[in-house]
């Protein structure tokens, strides 16, 4: 399913991280970076809590606008009852939506804002999306103390929280397009290899986009998935051309890849991901080259692994999504 808008538009972003993500080579981008993972609080829960409060503040200082100013705020995290966004925005107090689509949580979200301001029931909305290395570890895997070892093909859960406030007043960037994805399954069951997972519900959504729309690949100066990493953009790039006869090698990365410097941050293996991972690249580096037109036309594929312990310990399938959104410098 696709749509296009006509009148909606990206006001400003706003980008918190944690030490690994400053060590990398995007930190010029980010709006703030913490050199420890407790941010001055007792637990990584309230960690992340502090990030998703940190991005509203420091988006609402960057539009020059109040609280009060914002329509609806929409935001998920990849903890039970998404209590990160729901702590860290409580404190704005305007009508509130909390989604969940793993790590394909901003682009969702961008999607659902996007549908009521072009029909003209909001004006604006705030969306905003984090992840905690530490939480993250402890609910889906193993606490880190364990010392658990991983594969080469396991990715590192991205600490941050980044933000995006859409409106319909015009601005240097529009949010073009968007395509929902569906539910895939491809028989996957290691959760030490998220890049297999996801890699085919990109390659739908990047097919469904492209041929919805009536568009090549070259259409656009850069494809980006959310956090395949090293592997699974390898399984992207060649089950496109095997499965659509789509060649992207030319104008695509993924957010995984650029947001670690992989040749010396040996501890994130093959590369980053979380719902923020996808969401600093895109909300930093992206939104910076748009500005800039150094770039005019992205199309933003964020991906998915839609599981619990449980279901996986149950012996099913990991699911995965991507939902695709199209932004274009005006």
């Amino acid at each position: 399913m696709t749509f296009t808008y006509k009148n909606v538009y990206v006001k400003t972003t706003s980008t918190i991280t944690g030490p690994y993500e400053k060590d990398g080579p995007l930190e010029r981008y980010f709006d703030k970076s913490y050199k420890d993972l407790y941010f001055g609080t007792d637990s990584w829960e309230k960690a992340e809590q502090k990030l998703v409060e940190d991005s509203v503040k420091t988006i609402l200082k960057k539009a020059k606008i109040q609280k009060n100013d914002i329509d609806l705020v929409i935001g998920g995290d990849l903890l039970n009852q998404i209590t990160a966004t729901t702590y860290g925005t409580k404190e704005i107090g305007k009508s509130y939506l909390g989604v969940y689509n793993a790590c394909a949580t901003s682009v969702e979200e961008i999607i659902i804002a996007s549908s009521l301001i072009d029909s003209k029931r909001i004006k604006n909305a705030l969306c905003t999306t984090s992840s905690h290395n530490m939480t993250s570890e402890k609910q889906f895997r193993n606490p880190t103390e364990y010392g658990a070892p991983k594969p080469k093909t396991a990715t590192f859960t991205a600490t941050g929280a980044a933000s995006i406030l859409l409106t319909d007043e015009k601005t240097d960037i529009k949010v073009e397009s968007s395509t929902i994805g569906k539910i895939t399954d491809y028989d996957q069951t290691d959760v030490n290899n998220m890049g297999a997972v996801m890699a085919c519900a990109a390659a739908y959504t990047i097919n469904k986009h492209l041929t919805d729309m009536k568009r090549k690949p070259d259409y656009y100066d850069l494809i980006l998935t959310g956090d395949l990493g090293i592997y699974g953009r390898n399984i992207l790039m060649e089950y496109l051309k095997e499965e659509y006869k789509i060649d992207i090698t030319d104008n695509y990365n993924d957010c995984g890849v650029m947001l670690y410097d992989l040749n010396k941050q040996e501890e994130v293996q093959a590369g980053g991901s979380g719902p923020v991972c996808s969401a600093l690249v895109n909300y930093s580096f992206v939104i910076d080259k748009l500005k800039n037109k150094e770039i005019r036309k992205v199309l933003l594929v964020a991906t998915g692994a839609l599981f619990s312990p449980t279901s996986v310990f149950q012996g099913q399938n990991i699911l995965s999504i991507a939902h695709a959104v199209s932004l274009e410098a005006q």
